[in-house]
């Protein structure tokens, strides 16, 4: 079996047993101090009010949230730390991250007085992995997947997952040794993104390959979907009998943009030990958006549903347009929060979602991608898509950014533009 660790931390580091220094403790305790500070202050309660409001589909301004994701190496560049450790430099990131978010961003996050880690653990892959070509420094790349032909499924497992509970508590130990007095220091085990599994399936058979698999070896294709599906499941059971699951009902991010803040979450009976139903659900398939409705529901939807249905309320999508394929959508259990891509009719989304779920607008990251912002264009853009969703529950998601032009001014200038049409529509 071969074995893939997982990141412990933000940013893909590995933790090898490294202490902090004097002196990077601090600098993590001034920033940590700053974080505290900005937790405090009265607007951060209005925004949480905000979030829970809007998850509850009640009428209120649209809500922003900006992550410039990879244009975050643009803002808090490797020059701009000051700690000279590893687990330190990773960490002074997290906090710088947190007081950009809140004094300079200006969207609707919520900065919370915690910081919190996951369990150190690795997971298997399936029993193959595809070999990466490229990709070096966040570029592009390419793959060679692994499973060539169907009659190599028998050499595919489920993953397994190692939790390494003794490195887990080493670094909270740690971590609330430096920060405890100032920040709430928790273990908090986000284990997936997404359930969607067609990235797996992708990763083990190729893009191409699915494409022609639904006319060639449909049989086959739905013997691997069902096999990944059981997977999936097979990982939720081991996560909630282990007790490794954590509540999402709060700032925790859920779904393809968005946060958790619900008071629908966890369920009535709930006891403290955390279920796949005490939280929400997410599922996409990006890298079908080329199979037409109807090889969508036969060939992805039955498999997703099963996963979906254990979780108490669900996000769907991500960058695939979804009106096409709404009417199949539609029939997953529980849905609240609905991704509408850059790719996406709006027109057509706003119609079919009206009021009864979150409409989660991605403006086209590519707005950004430039040294300064055409702000007249930017202004009439969403001042578009705002009238045409008017009377839907929306929010605003700024993400998917390979870069912002290297100016930080550039997010922080998009969420006041945003921040004014929200207003200005709401009126």
């Amino acid at each position: 079996m071969t074995e893939q660790t997982r990141a412990s931390l933000p940013g893909g580091y590995t933790w090898s047993g490294e202490k902090i220094s004097k002196e990077d403790r601090v600098v993590l305790r001034e920033l940590a101090f700053q974080v505290a500070d900005i937790t405090s202050q009265p607007s951060q309660e209005k925004k949480r009010k905000l979030w829970y409001e809007h998850n509850a589909l009640k009428p209120t301004r649209p809500v922003i949230f900006c992550d410039p994701e990879n244009g975050w190496n643009e803002i808090i560049t490797s020059g701009d730390l000051r700690c000279k450790g590893g687990l330190a430099r990773e960490w002074e990131r997290r906090l710088r991250k947190e007081i950009f978010w809140g004094k300079s961003m200006g969207d609707d996050r919520v900065v919370e007085p915690y910081f919190d880690l996951p369990y150190v653990h690795t997971e298997s892959d399936w029993g193959m992995r595809e070999r990466k070509i490229g990709g070096e420094d966040g570029g592009s790349y390419r793959w060679d997947p692994p499973l060539k032909s169907y009659q190599d499924m028998d050499k595919l497992h489920f993953p397994q997952i190692v939790v390494d509970y003794e490195a887990t508590q080493q670094i909270f130990s740690q971590a609330q040794e430096i920060m405890g007095d100032i920040l709430e220091v928790r273990i908090k085990g986000v284990w997936w993104w997404t359930l969607g599994m067609t990235w797996t399936l992708i990763n083990l058979r190729g893009l191409e390959q699915i494409m022609y698999d639904v006319y060639d070896h449909p049989q086959e294709l739905h013997q691997l979907m069902a096999f990944l599906r059981d997977g999936h499941l097979a990982k939720l059971d081991f996560l909630e009998q282990n007790g490794l699951l954590s509540l999402n009902n709060d700032n925790t991010y859920v779904g393809s943009g968005g946060f958790g803040f619900t008071h629908e979450l966890p369920q009535p009976d709930f006891s403290g030990e955390v279920r796949t139903k005490d939280m929400w659900g997410f599922a996409e398939s990006q890298e079908t958006v080329g199979f037409s409705p109807q090889l969508f529901e036969e060939f992805i939807f039955p498999y997703q549903y099963p996963l979906l249905d254990r979780f108490g309320l669900n996000c769907y999508g991500c960058c695939e347009p979804l009106n096409k394929r709404w009417e199949v959508v539609k029939k997953f259990p529980r849905l609240r929060r609905i991704s509408v891509s850059p790719w996406a009719d709006r027109k057509d989304m706003a119609r079919k979602l009206e009021n009864r779920y979150i409409f989660s607008m991605k403006p086209n990251p590519a707005y950004l991608a430039v040294p300064h912002l055409d702000e007249d264009f930017i202004r009439q853009e969403l001042r578009k898509d705002l009238e045409i969703t008017r009377d839907c529950i929306v929010e605003v998601i700024m993400k998917d950014n390979n870069t912002i032009g290297h100016n930080p001014q550039n997010v922080i200038c998009w969420c006041k533009i945003a921040q004014e049409e929200a207003e200005r529509v709401s009126r």
